[in-house]
């Protein structure tokens, strides 16, 4: 299981990178995204649309107590990784990380607290410069997986994208695996 705690999810203001997120998580592999704000029943309407549209499975949960979810993750015997550009080289992690533990990804939003930086298991730095949290979960969930999102099929699509050279081409499925 791979998970995302986006923190501080402000409704007004990060709308379309909070979505942005959850895209990313969805493509490259994630099972869901924990997200700490304000409840934002457009992002979830947005989430719901493109999985009942692209396939699934995929959740998207509002909480209130971040900590409590990162106790209960490593009580569960999973890990936590913390993307900020002051972490350590992903490629210095990567071997570190079990393969069959349970991995929670946590991204920022705001200034981080710095509670996270000593609950995390990894703090990680996608590069050290100033870049979008959106890029450095592509990268890690990229890494993580071997870029085994490459090949995955999503259940119940009821769209997908045929791939071709020049053009664009969507395919309806009724919901049924790629018919081709």
């Amino acid at each position: 299981m791979i998970a995302v705690l986006r923190l501080g999810h402000r409704p007004e203001r990060d709308k379309r990178i909070t979505t942005h997120v959850c895209l990313v998580a969805r493509a490259f592999g994630a099972d869901g995204v924990y997200v700490v704000g304000k409840i934002d029943r457009q992002l979830l309407a947005a989430v719901e649309r493109v999985v009942e549209n692209w396939g699934g499975p995929f959740w998207v949960k509002f909480i209130e107590n971040p900590f409590g979810l990162l106790r209960e993750w490593k009580s569960a015997g999973g890990k936590i990784i913390h993307l900020t550009m002051y972490g350590l080289p992903l490629s210095k992690v990567l071997p570190s990380l079990p393969k069959s533990n349970s991995i929670l990804i946590v991204i920022g939003g705001e200034k981080v607290p710095p509670r996270y930086y000593s609950e995390s298991d990894f703090n990680v730095g996608i590069g050290n410069q100033p870049h979008s949290e959106v890029a450095a979960l592509a990268i890690c969930l990229d890494r993580i997986s071997e870029r085994a999102w490459e090949n995955k099929v999503f259940e119940n699509a009821r769209l997908v994208i045929r791939p071709s050279e020049r053009g664009k081409e969507i395919v309806e499925t009724g919901g049924k695996k790629k018919p081709f």
